[in-house]
């Protein structure tokens, strides 16, 4: 009982009862979880009985959820005309207290964002992804944004971004979602990206290399590069190259590279081993769509790979992701042959 004492969890009448110095509090979707002020750390198990709750229900009628500047919820009473920090549901909590799954088990391949995301509170992190107005990237973007994290849709098309922007804002009015114009294919727009983000004077939490393209005709870009490698990898290289100062400076940050399984059936090496460039950039006449996404893809996880080992120490962290086989997007719009394939595997895929 001493050491309980000396902890500030001596006995009180009930387990429920909260210690000195500590409050409860809940995130934006109804997780509860506790401040202790004495040592500035907040934690999901109550403090005393270690149980893990969630608020059960919607507010009351005529409170709505609100978000101060520090990004902490509070809540309004229209009718009374009063705020608090106290959410109205904490007297009608349940208990969550599931038996701990294994990683392999905690999720699957029906697993959603927003399941994944489920009590986090992403209040002042600051994210960009890439290719963000459809499909993976717009999924990610808005189950991040819901999540409480300010996130930059940076695109090709500004009008697809600024749509994606207003349906994201249609589920939430108060997410903090922007669109920015990126332009893989360009250098000069990847450049002209990175400076406009820099001036804004925000910190850089998570980086997600997300926009690609697929099943693509050869052409070159406007710097003479096959355009497949050059948006699937070369874009992305060089973004993250022109943000890394960002990304170290708001540590721990992470970089995350949406790759594909399909990296295994290619190789970029010459007959000695060698790295061969010509692979990379081909000629129209050496060149398959199909080679040139993989290889890109390839490309996408050895990048990672060092990009880790690089920065790691520096607390950016780097990982290179399979979304999973035959997800069902719009990423095979460019030929007819993939949409019929897609189409035809359609009710054997994942959609979104």
């Amino acid at each position: 009982m001493a050491a309980l004492k000396y902890a500030g969890l001596e006995d009180t009448d009930s387990e429920e009862e909260l210690p000195p110095g500590w409050e409860e509090r809940t995130t934006k979707d109804g997780w509860v979880y506790y401040a202790n002020h004495l040592e500035e750390k907040t934690q999901w198990e109550h403090p005393k009985s270690g149980k893990r709750k969630r608020v059960a229900g919607g507010l009351p009628y005529g409170w709505e959820q609100e978000t101060d500047e520090n990004g902490q919820v509070y809540f309004v009473d229209h009718i009374n005309k009063r705020t608090t920090y106290l959410d109205p549901r904490l007297a009608f909590t349940v208990e969550d207290n599931p038996v701990k799954p294994t990683t392999r088990q905690k999720y699957d391949g029906n697993s959603t964002a927003m399941e994944i995301l489920q009590g986090r509170d992403l209040s002042g992190k600051v994210v960009i992804i890439t290719g963000a107005n459809s499909g993976i990237g717009f999924e990610t973007a808005k189950s991040l944004a819901l999540h409480g994290a300010y996130v930059i849709l940076a695109c090709r098309n500004t009008s697809r971004g600024n749509d994606a922007v207003q349906r994201i804002l249609v589920e939430w009015h108060k997410a903090k979602v922007e669109a920015m114009t990126l332009d893989l294919a360009s250098l000069q727009s990847v450049q002209q990206f990175a400076e406009a983000f820099k001036s804004k004077n925000v910190p850089l939490h998570i980086l997600i290399c997300n926009a690609a393209v697929f099943g693509v005709p050869w052409c070159l870009t406007e710097d003479d590069l096959e355009s497949t490698f050059q948006v699937n990898h070369l874009g992305h290289f060089y973004l993250v190259q022109l943000l890394e100062d960002v990304l170290c400076r708001s540590s721990p940050a992470r970089v995350v590279m949406v790759s594909s399984e399909s990296h295994r059936f290619t190789e970029i090496k010459d007959s000695s081993g060698k790295l061969d460039f010509s692979l990379l950039s081909p000629s129209k006449k050496e060149y398959w769509a199909m080679l040139a996404y993989n290889r890109s893809k390839l490309c996408n996880i050895l990048f990672s790979n060092e990009l880790n080992r690089r920065l790691s120490p520096h607390g950016v962290t780097s990982n290179s992701v399979h979304p999973g086989n035959m997800i069902y997007s719009s990423i095979h719009r460019n030929w007819w042959v993939y949409t019929l394939l897609f189409t035809l595997a359609r009710p054997f895929t994942k959609s979104m």
